[in-house]
């Protein structure tokens, strides 16, 4: 069963399109990430999906609900998580789990507020200030609020945007618990180590749906080739590989330089007098990895909101 199934999705913002023709199903307990620049269109697909947006064109069902005439029963499923840390910082996390609570008309009132942070391991923190919550612990309060109604999908915007790496990571193995037991979530994301976590990607850009599938068909489909140069002073190899025909890509990883084109016997000519010309440089083939294949979406594509 699809959980989302939408096509055509298009709206805009006076002469500007911002989401243009959009197709994307997600099956019930997938954990979908939703990639792409900033201003690509992520948000305002996921506003369309959850009710919050009427497209000017599409259709579709979101829970098995039209997305044009049912948006208020969409809300009622659907647990939403902004950008931006959206509750009141001078109550206590008890507090704001118990105002939430009250919206959903949540009874008894308090099993649910106590299962909640049960649930999340907040228990012990329900009368500090949420103000006073770190990045890490605030996104686990806009994660409990999200989830107190149990929902059966999940829509999260950038959910872990400014948050250290412990708190990602423990964020995400709650993501995927929620996932096993039966919840779908689509979650928009800059990150590429969580983009791999997904069970499948969509990518976005300026508008356009550019590719979807798994991590390793969506890097298949792409058609790149990779080599991983190494040596001495890569910083004036990476200068002169630039200006090589067949050369699209060149990027420091580490000591390294990862050389990327889509064209492989004209990357392999560029690539062919390196060792000769640069002395100490090695030359040897790579793997094509996941954020080599998004900057070449990016760079081929025309930002919709540039006049």
């Amino acid at each position: 069963m699809n959980v989302i199934e939408v096509n055509g999705l298009t709206k805009r913002f006076g002469d500007k399109t911002v989401v243009d023709d959009v197709a994307m199903t997600v099956a019930q307990g997938e954990i979908v990430g939703f990639l792409g620049p900033n201003g690509s269109g992520k948000t305002t697909t996921i506003r369309m999906m959850c009710g919050l947006l009427t497209p000017d064109e599409g259709e579709g069902t979101v829970l098995g609900y039209d997305i044009r005439t049912e948006s208020l029963k969409i809300k009622r499923e659907v647990g939403y998580m902004t950008q931006r840390f959206s509750f009141y910082e001078d109550l206590t996390i008890g507090e704001n789990l118990e105002f939430v609570a009250r919206l959903y008309q949540l009874r008894p009132m308090e099993q649910h507020v106590a299962d909640t942070l049960e649930d999340l391991g907040m228990t012990s923190r329900r009368n500090q200030l949420a103000g006073t919550l770190s990045g890490g612990w605030k996104q686990r309060l806009a994660l409990a609020a999200c989830i107190m109604h149990k929902p059966k999908l999940l829509l999260l915007d950038e959910p872990t945007a400014g948050v250290d790496p412990k708190a990602r990571r423990e964020f995400w193995d709650e993501i995927h618990r929620l996932a096993h037991g039966g919840l779908t979530v689509l979650v928009s994301t800059h990150y590429m180590d969580e983009a791999e976590r997904c069970h499948r990607i969509s990518y976005i850009s300026y508008g356009k749906m550019l590719a979807t599938g798994t991590v390793a068909e969506v890097v298949h489909n792409a058609g790149l080739t990779t080599f991983v140069v190494q040596g001495p002073k890569l910083d004036a190899v990476a200068r002169d590989l630039e200006k090589r025909p067949g050369v699209e890509q060149v990027a420091p990883f580490g000591a390294t330089l990862h050389v990327v084109g889509s064209d492989k016997t004209a990357l392999e000519a560029a690539l062919a007098d390196v060792e000769k010309d640069h002395k100490g440089v090695t030359v040897a083939p790579g793997e094509t990895s996941l954020e080599d294949v998004f900057i070449q979406f990016m760079a081929g594509s025309k930002d919709n909101m540039a006049s």
